[in-house]
Order: structure tokens, then sequence, then C-alpha cells
């Protein structure tokens, strides 16, 4: 027997959607890529006075969901650079909650 459907009024779902958006406190900073871009040159770009090594440090850390992906194939058109230009790059640690 199928299982019975929760009925929720989507006036309810709405409510809880601007509440929720109403909840957020601020937006961490962010960028979009160039083209070509590197962890070097957007650390260099948004991060000058960080020590460049840091920099690049705290960018990765930042940005797992990036960091972590695999490079592209060797000769390929990404080559080993994991960065797309469609990718969020955020350039500020996530807020610790008080």
């Amino acid at each position: 027997m199928p299982e019975k459907l929760e009925h929720v009024p989507i006036i309810s779902k709405i409510g809880r959607i601007i509440m929720a958006a109403a909840e957020l406190s601020r937006v961490r900073k962010s960028v979009l890529p160039q083209p070509g871009d590197t962890w070097d040159s957007i650390a260099k770009r948004e991060l000058p006075d960080m020590d460049a090594a840091k920099a690049v440090s705290s960018l990765q850390s930042w940005n797992l969901h990036v960091f972590m992906r695999a490079a592209g194939a060797a000769g390929g058109v990404r080559g080993t650079n994991p960065i797309l230009p469609s990718d969020v790059i955020f350039i500020e640690a996530p807020q610790v909650k008080a």
C-alpha cells in the first residue's frame, strides 16, 4: 500500500522559507574566478596582505568543494587546475557562532 502523503499548506512552507531567510545575518565574501585563475592568482588578488602560502592554504581550506575536486586530465582544457569559472570561491573564513 502506498504511504500516505503529508499535507502541508503551501503558505506554511513559504512562511518557513521566509523565516529561514530572515535568520540569515551575513553572507560570506566570495568571488567568481576569472578565466585561467589558480589558487595563487586568486590569493594574490583577493588576499594581498596575507603571506602567499598562507593565503593559498586558507583559500583551499575555505573552498573544499573546489579543492577536493579531481583535476582535469593532463593536456585537457582545464589541465591540472580544478577551478572552474562557474565556481563560487569564498575569500573569508566561515563565521563562528557565538
